[in-house]
């Protein structure tokens, strides 16, 4: 087992801000969450978020808590976290705290019989209303409480924890058993597992026993300078805080942990240190969009990927046409993209970020062939030491189009569509599966296409599905494309649609509802009559039927060789927008936004006059919202700002 600190916290802080059921309430010169009672579910995560090689929990371990419990008597048992199976309503494993104990649970099974075992430490006193740090050590049948670093409580137990305890389809709970009941009330700061040792010797090395900590979230980290006594607004838990009013003031070291009030827009935000963050969501409503830079591309761009790589800064990498001087990466610096690395790629199409674990990937899909005569993709794996992309896994495919990585189960893969082999469209597609063991890729599945151009994964309540645009048959664009369901270890078809060119699928959320967007680009049949234009034709809209159990067409919209589809909200408003590319005389034509209003379905809102469009990315910063469009035809695209009211 990697003996690498398991931070259960921070997995349930979403990325630049806070879930709905959290809030930070600093005490004591310390920031910590308290839980909402009303939202159990949703401060929970797949145990196989942390298990990532292994669906086992480990047989030795500690548990360490950093927490504040209120002075005021609770009657009932509140609980720290819990480990529980989807499918069950039994914990497998927890942590609750009752009124001067402390029991610890978990699931047993022997002589195949299954009960849940309780180790309870007596005398444990936390409701003071200070801040404490447990550290739960469990070996076999010994089990080892220690308080601020006192002296450790050990019992001895007839049932030791159990050796294979599986997580699979499991999943962690802050603060509750996935019910509103016994919600823990207090302040939580540290909660984290580390498999194979006893932490004691670990945290208890400095004078400040009850703080000490071995991993805490990012917005809960530091300490914040006390202002002076005329800037304060006390707060019934001790707190020391500053809020500032009017424009936006600046956010550093100094102003971590302030508040700034936004009063024109009525939202309230949280400095980390570097970024303000939303503590009050402020709906914002499009109004207009800007030009914001022109991004000039080493060559015409077939595709653009916007990523994040933490603690490292907002990237952008573009598929360019041409061999040298290949493909590029941009940085975002100072609220521009600059030039930050160049990779060799051949008529590159597309980019796909992706993680495992710890590890970072950029993979390419590359259409031609290299200098050698090979047909390869690569896959990049980022250099901490070097701070680049560097080559990792070459792949053998076919024309590529695309890539889209997902996770099933725990387990990571990787899709690559191929395009043609030669002048032969119908061939397969393959599905990749990431060996732990090896570090690799290995073939998992193939799925026959025609002249694909695009794969899109998504999930449906306990569902995954994948859906491939399929384009070209040889004859006619005029052909199915398939949507494939994960049942018993592999993708089988779940339905077809009829498209025509299909070039991408997009999918995305309304409230409850589920909407599957085709890119229609061309019309072609050899056995046909030429239409009057071969580009102008309806893409549309399909929606899930859950009583039908499949996708049907909700709305049809007229584009222009329709290359991508990009999803995108702005406040509470939710948006489309097509990358139109040739209407058959010019590629300047319009790409189009539309709104979403409800009953009417989608409509026009902003046309944007676009060169070749081939792809959009919607990306956002602490400075606002953007659209980046990448230009099949000139050596630019460019990043458009929203602007919002």
């Amino acid at each position: 087992t990697d003996l690498r600190p398991l931070d259960i916290l921070s997995e349930v802080v979403p990325p630049g801000g806070l879930a709905r059921s959290m809030r930070v309430f600093q005490v004591q010169g310390m920031r910590g969450f308290q839980l909402n009672a009303s939202q159990p579910r949703a401060l929970g995560f797949p145990a196989s978020r942390l298990f990532i090689h292994c669906d086992r929990f480990p047989e030795e371990f500690s548990i360490i808590v950093t927490l504040r419990v209120p002075s005021a008597p609770t009657k009932r048992n509140e609980y720290l976290f819990t480990l529980m199976a989807e499918e069950s309503s039994s914990v497998l494993l927890g942590l609750r705290y009752a009124p001067g104990k402390l029991h610890f649970l978990f699931w047993s099974q022997e002589h195949n019989g299954v009960w849940q075992n309780r180790v309870t430490f007596p005398n444990v006193s936390l409701s003071d209303n200070q801040w404490h740090t447990l550290i739960l050590a469990v070996s076999g049948q010994s089990f080892s409480l220690t308080v601020d670093c006192s002296i450790p409580k050990d019992i001895v137990v007839e049932t030791p924890f159990p050796s294979s305890l599986s997580v699979k389809r499991a999943s962690f709970y802050l603060g509750s058993r996935r019910r509103r009941k016994g919600v823990f009330t207090g302040l939580l700061r540290q909660l984290v597992l580390l498999p194979g040792a006893d932490a004691t010797s670990q945290i208890c090395t400095t004078m400040n026993f009850k703080v000490e900590m071995l991993s805490v979230p990012t917005i809960l980290q530091g300490l914040p300078e006390k202002p002076p006594s005329n800037e304060v607004l006390k707060y019934s838990y001790e707190a020391d805080t500053k809020v500032t009013l009017g424009s936006r003031p600046p956010c550093t070291k100094q102003e971590k942990a302030q508040f700034w009030f936004n009063a024109s827009q009525r939202g309230l935000f949280l400095c980390n240190g570097s970024t303000w963050i939303s503590m009050l969501e402020v709906k914002k409503r499009l109004d207009y969009v800007e030009e914001y830079q022109n991004l000039v591309t080493n060559s015409e761009t077939m595709g653009v990927e916007v990523f994040t790589i933490p603690k490292v800064g907002l990237f952008a990498a573009t598929a360019n046409r041409y061999t040298l001087p290949g493909s590029a990466i941009y940085k975002w610096i100072d609220g521009k993209f600059v030039p930050y690395q160049n990779i060799p790629t051949y008529q590159a199409q597309s980019w796909k970020y992706f993680t495992i674990g710890k590890k970072i990937f950029l993979a390419v899909a590359n259409f031609e062939q290299d200098d050698r005569g090979q047909e390869l993709s690569v896959i990049y794996k980022w250099s901490r030491r070097k701070e680049k992309f560097i080559t990792y896994q070459r792949i053998t495919t076919h024309s590529a189009r695309d890539w889209e990585a997902f996770v099933i189960e725990g387990e990571a893969f990787l899709a690559v569509v191929n395009h043609r082999e030669g002048n032969n469209h119908n061939i397969d597609s393959v599905i990749y599966k990431w060996n732990p063991r090896t570090g690799l890729f290995e073939t998992n599945q193939t799925i026959p296409t025609s002249g694909a151009y695009d794969w899109e994964f998504f999930t449906i309540g306990p569902y995954s599905f994948l859906a491939v645009a399929n384009t070209f048959n040889g004859t006619s664009t005029k052909i199915y494309s398939h949507i494939y369901i994960w049942l018993s270890g592999s993708f089988q078809l779940f339905q077809s649609i009829l498209t025509i060119g299909a070039a991408d699928w997009e999918v995305f959320r309304i409230g409850d509802r589920v909407f599957l967007a085709v890119a229609n680009s061309h019309s072609y049949d050899s056995g046909m009559p030429a239409p009057s234009n071969f580009y102008a034709i309806n893409s549309s809209i399909y929606e899930l039927n859950i009583t039908a159990q499949m996708f049907v067409k909700f709305q049809d919209l007229l584009t222009f060789s329709a290359l991508d589809w990009e999803f995108f909200s702005v406040g509470d408003d939710s948006f489309l927008v097509v990358a139109n590319s040739f209407d058959g005389f010019t590629f300047s034509v319009n790409s189009i936004i539309y709104r979403w209003q409800g009953y009417e379905g989608f409509v026009a809102a902003h046309h944007l006059p676009t060169v070749g469009c081939r792809d959009w990315e919607a990306f956002h910063t602490a400075e606002g919202s953007y659209l980046l469009y990448s230009s099949a035809k000139e050596p630019l695209s460019k990043v458009l700002k929203l602007k919002t009211t």
